[in-house]
């Protein structure tokens, strides 16, 4: 399927980065969430966003390997509801080793190696078999090792001769230079990888450009944080709060609509924490903003490092 043909309920991918473990950075999560936040709670809570998700048209689904239990959660769902046309992308980088616990010392080590990468797509394909449509390099910057890891580089690629998509996602202010610098890769003239996630949100679009041109290039695009973890929700600028009230709607919904407005036509990657914001979440598709609208919140916009130094101090919760 091409950019164009891509339908309005393929824009939207629901992220099980804040249920697939207790702790996460995303702001206003903790009072969605079940009281505990044990295993069993949380499997439950996955799958009634997902059940939810699945009911309004969501078909496709973004986990990786340090969200805790996501994959696991995900394929008991799979194979609990045995829908056939469900889109998953996973990533890897990241592994998961806060154990459970809300005030582990480290939640999550990265690591952008072969030998990682090998580990990982075998734990991503004992869980989710051939179910995964996209398969992900967990953050990427422009000073990954990645660049210059020929056995990676050449690893990847394999993965995706023999018919996986790869991709990349990116953080940090550098990430434009990080997207064009991927895409560049080619192992025997082939390009490496076919999509890119990052994030874009009012407060930080700089990836703009650089995803306008992989669009244009024809590689999937994916926007994660579309509520900057949550920023957006719980202390929205004054101009984004009222636009969400003549809208009818709640900041979640407006800042996820500007996502969608993209003419480069990204897919919104969102994360809510229980039913009830997903729900907020999805009225993003009856929120249609004006071009006066738009060019009100673009003025929202930080600078990109500080942006990034403000995410960097969001605690674990």
């Amino acid at each position: 399927m091409t950019n164009s043909e891509i339908r309005t309920d393929e824009r939207i991918a629901v992220g099980l980065a804040a249920l697939g473990r207790p702790a996460y950075i995303n702001l206003g999560r903790v009072d969605a969430l079940p009281p505990g936040r044990d295993f069993e709670a949380m499997r439950a809570a996955t799958y009634d966003v997902l059940d939810d998700a699945y009911r309004a048209g969501v078909r496709w689904i973004d986990v990786a390997r340090s969200y805790g239990s996501s994959e696991e959660f995900l394929a008991g769902w799979l194979a609990d509801r045995a829908h056939p046309d469900v889109t998953v992308s996973s990533k890897w980088g990241y592994r998961y080793v806060g154990e459970w616990k809300l005030d582990a010392e480290v939640h999550e080590v990265k690591e952008h190696t072969a030998a990682r990468f090998a580990e990982q797509w075998a734990e991503t394909v004992g869980l989710l078999g051939k179910a995964v449509s996209l398969y992900q390099v967990h953050s990427l910057t422009v000073d990954s090792p990645l660049f210059t890891d020929e056995r990676l580089i050449e690893a990847l690629a394999g993965l995706a001769a023999e018919g996986v998509p790869v991709g990349f996602s990116t953080s940090g202010p550098a990430q434009a230079d990080a997207i064009r610098r991927a895409f560049a890769l080619e192992v025997a003239g082939t390009p490496v990888f076919s999509a890119v996630q990052s994030t874009w949100n009012l407060l930080e679009p700089s990836a703009g450009p650089a995803l306008a041109e992989a669009h244009a290039a024809g590689k999937r695009v994916l926007v994660k944080e579309t509520v900057a973890n949550g920023r957006l929700v719980v202390e929205p600028p004054a101009a984004l709060a009222r636009i969400a009230r003549e809208h009818e709607v709640g900041p979640d919904a407006v800042a996820i609509a500007a996502v969608l407005a993209r003419d480069w036509r990204p897919v919104a990657v969102i994360g809510p924490s229980s039913t009830g914001q997903l729900a907020e979440n999805l009225l993003a598709t009856k929120a249609k903003l004006t071009g006066d609208e738009l060019g009100e919140l673009a003025a929202l916009a930080e600078e990109p490092v500080a942006y990034w130094r403000h995410r960097s101090c969001l605690g674990w919760h």
